[in-house]
């Protein structure tokens, strides 16, 4: 196999642009997840009642997902641009002053604003990071690369759910914002991608956003690489975020707390992050190793929907089981990546990662639309499986990247 040649070195992978990723990743789900764990508390503390915390942390959630949606097709055409690099260090700084700013708030309407504000600063993130290690790393090395910023970086969300045990929750989003800060100082060190300042010097239209959907073959592979990882958010969005309402209609006696529900969501995806990178190795197939855990996915939705859970100990391992089975976010951009030259490469990966988390834009709505007639359970039901529907013809069809050169750019 390619990946265990003996002229392959696994030292690329413990380089600083790879270390710095997946901390900034870590840094990235700390924020991003921070308020689908203190949503409850801190609108309480604002408060609202019960039935006003349901229907307003909705809304404040979409704001975040809407400022996600904007920031990725705006720090995908900078980092096409202006470079990599240029997208880290805006983005960070942008997200930990809205995160900062939050621990200030007075009101929802103003929280509304400054998630917004956190969540287009978050957007820039994760698909830079991908995007430069996937150009710095050998080829052999990039499903293991940027598998392990994932997996390092998803453990974000188990430290802010021990944060917010340990501390109020607007200390909270003051030491996320703090992390940010101290994580800017650590990226002055990293360089930019050889791939990118190579074509800076050519006469070549980059960033060109619009020029992703003149295309017929390339908006159906843009459109294909979202669809990949639509069930991710499924399980992130509602199951996870919602899991108090879903405790209380399978009948389970104690209450499930949203927070901790989140943690063991995101303990599993850590675990599913870091195998699946290796697993694609081992398939040397993207398409094999993300359809293994996309059936496994379904699965575990059917468990939780429909497999009469009784206990809390129970609920809370299926959750597990449902976030080691949507462990493939990190594979899914890396594919995204793969398939796209290196003049459009970062447009196209951040705002596909983009797409992808406000899918719940979407999700949530017609989830909570139709949860007024049939139920939770069967609202989830028939949301989850369009989802499926959309993740399984998208993995179909798409071409395999397994090994592909990058060095290349689009016409």
């Amino acid at each position: 196999m390619t990946s265990s040649s003996p002229s392959v070195t696994y030292r690329p992978l413990f380089t600083l642009p790879v270390i710095v990723a997946a901390l900034g990743y870590f840094v990235d789900v700390y924020d991003l997840l921070l308020f689908n764990i203190v949503r409850v508390p801190s609108l309480k503390d604002l408060g609202l009642d019960e039935k006003q915390v349901s229907v307003i942390g909705g809304t404040v959630l979409n704001w975040q997902q809407a400022g996600l949606l904007l920031g990725g097709v705006f720090w995908g055409v900078l980092g096409d641009k202006r470079g990599r690099l240029s997208v880290l260090f805006g983005s960070i700084i942008t997200y930990s002053l809205a995160n900062i700013a939050c621990g200030f708030v007075q009101d929802a309407d103003t929280y509304a604003v400054l998630r917004f504000v956190a969540g287009l600063g978050l957007a820039g993130e994760l698909g830079a990071g991908i995007t430069l290690v996937s150009e710095i790393l050998p080829k052999e090395l990039r499903g293991y690369g940027t598998s392990l910023i994932a997996g390092v970086g998803l453990f974000g969300a188990v430290v802010a759910y021990f944060t917010v045990v340990l501390f109020d929750w607007r200390t909270t989003y003051f030491i996320g914002g703090g992390l940010g800060l101290l994580l800017l100082l650590l990226r002055v060190s990293v360089f930019e991608s050889g791939m990118f300042l190579k074509i800076k010097e050519q006469t070549v239209r980059r960033g060109n956003f619009w020029s992703l959907f003149s295309n017929q073959k390339r908006f159906l592979t843009y459109l294909r690489c979202m669809g990949l990882a639509v069930p991710t958010y499924f399980v992130i969005g509602i199951l996870a975020t919602f899991s108090n309402e879903f405790g209380k209609a399978l009948g389970i006696a104690e209450p499930i707390t949203p927070g901790r529900t989140v943690m063991f969501t995101y303990i599993g995806m850590a675990v599913g992050d870091l195998i699946s990178g290796a697993l694609s190795q081992w398939f040397r197939s993207r398409r094999r190793a993300i359809g293994a855990l996309m059936t496994m996915n379904l699965v575990f939705v059917g468990i939780y929907l429909f497999g009469s859970i009784s206990s809390v100990p129970l609920f809370y391992a299926v959750c597990v089981g449902l976030g080691f089975s949507i462990g493939y976010i990190a594979l899914f951009l890396t594919v995204s990546a793969e398939h796209f030259g290196t003049n459009l490469r970062a447009t196209a990966t951040t705002s596909i990662a983009n797409n992808v988390r406000a899918t719940t834009l979407l999700t949530i709505p017609l989830f909570q639309t139709l949860k007024l007639s049939i139920g939770v359970i069967g609202a989830a039901a028939l949301v989850g499986l369009l989802c499926f529907i959309i993740s399984f013809w998208s993995l179909l069809t798409l071409d395999e990247t397994y090994g592909k050169d990058l060095n290349y750019i689009e016409d």
